[in-house]
């Protein structure tokens, strides 16, 4: 890899900016203070209604491909005449057949069209594609790599991974010259499709600066008392993988004597159908749904918050969390975490030590675990401590970027 200063690394996104990446905008963050000079591709428009702070720290342009091709045809004529007319255009478009063939979708179709429109529009300045997901981010930038004759590389994460096919992944690991992925459960897997050498351990690492931990009066709080409830977090996306509905499954296993509120935070597709959830099981009254929130609104949840809860499991299409990042936020602010044991979670949460791991699929679990830490509070305490201690030691953002600062060629 050449070094930092001879030209920009393009970071090819599915989606820029968007409030679900927070790790991937204090990646970019982070590596333009280290001097690396940065061209963001998004495949889509941003539809969050909010940025976080981190957003209007980044100095990179923004380069938006079309998202429908029809939506855009001239453009997507004028990138396919000028790149048809490219002595690497041929190697390109029958790579692409090939792909087709075994995935014959409109998808496949259009990852090829965003392709040409990066190709015939990237600047000259540009030296470096790098992929931010393994699925169609990682499609468009082997495409256009092959087109403009350069190198290409990649980080994986979690759905990226395990709903990407074993051929495409095949070959996008031997294409790439390097990629990094966030777990070790990741890096196992994905290394033994790969050439040797080819997959790196990189944890995201959370920016500590963003989220310095305040010290909290401690509160004796039981849920016995009906005028203060045991305040119970959970952030995530609301989609089958965030295992939401089993986690209202779980609290409606709780004693009725125990006192909780549930704040959750995070918009997602089964919204409507998991607040008739806790209606039906008579919750509603205790629960309020935030939606998607900035940053800071999130940071304040954190630090209002007695103890944090997440209920991932492997979903229906093979999706699944690689290592959630707001576990590791929410023990950096020295709440006690329960979580389940999917994928790469027990890399972070040491079970009975730094926080309490139950089983997937499990309500009645989980509704132990709940039962356990809201009774509790010295548990709490003592798991939210030691939770804090081993983020701050291993789960840190400089120690952990330091690796792919390395890899793109950054000085130490």
């Amino acid at each position: 890899m050449s070094p930092a200063g001879s030209g920009r690394v393009a970071f090819v996104l599915k989606g820029y900016p968007r409030l679900s990446e927070t790790f991937i905008a204090q990646e970019i963050a982070a590596l333009e203070r280290r001097g690396l000079e940065i061209l963001i591709v998004s495949l889509r428009h941003p539809t969050d209604p909010r940025r976080h702070p981190v957003h209007d720290e980044i100095r990179a342009e923004v380069l938006y491909l079309p998202e429908y091709l029809l939506r855009e045809p001239l453009r997507v004529l004028r990138a396919w005449l000028r790149q048809r007319k490219t002595p690497r255009y041929k190697s390109a478009r029958n790579l692409w057949l090939r792909d087709l063939a075994r995935d014959p979708t409109p998808n496949r179709i259009r990852r090829f069209g965003q392709a040409l429109v990066l190709g015939a529009e990237l600047p000259a300045d540009v030296r470096h594609l790098h992929a931010h997901f393994l699925h169609t981010p990682a499609s468009v930038t082997r495409y256009a790599a092959m087109l403009k004759g350069l190198a290409w590389t990649g980080s994986a994460h979690a759905k990226d991974i395990w709903t990407t096919p074993e051929w495409e992944k095949r070959e996008k690991l031997a294409s790439c010259e390097w990629l990094v992925t966030c777990t070790a459960a990741n890096e196992a897997h994905l290394s033994a499709l790969a050439p040797a050498g080819r997959v790196e351990l990189v944890y995201h690492g959370l920016d500590l600066s963003r989220f310095s931990f305040v010290e909290k009066n401690k509160i004796e709080n039981k849920g016995e008392n009906p005028a203060q409830p045991v305040n119970i977090l959970s952030i995530g996306r609301l989609v089958e993988k965030k295992g939401t509905d089993l986690l209202l499954d779980a609290l409606a296993l709780l004693p009725r004597e125990l006192h909780w509120r549930l704040l959750h935070a995070g918009g997602g597709p089964l919204k409507s159908r998991l607040e008739r959830r806790a209606r039906a099981l008579g919750l509603a009254d205790r629960i309020e749904w935030r939606g998607a929130l900035a940053q800071d609104d999130i940071l304040a949840l954190y630090r209002s918050a007695d103890l944090f809860a997440l209920a991932s499991r492997v979903a229906s299409d093979g999706d699944r969390d690689g290592l959630p990042n707001v576990l590791a936020e929410a023990q950096s602010q020295g709440l006690a975490c329960v979580a389940t044991s999917v994928s790469a979670i027990p890399e972070l949460i040491e079970d009975g030590k730094t926080g309490l791991l139950v089983p997937p699929e499990s309500p009645q679990a989980l509704a132990r675990s709940l039962e356990a830490l809201i009774r509790d509070p010295a548990l709490r305490q003592r798991l939210g401590d030691a939770g804090r201690l081993r983020v701050n030691s291993r789960f840190g953002l400089e120690a952990n970027l330091q690796r792919l600062s390395r890899r793109f060629g950054l000085a130490a």
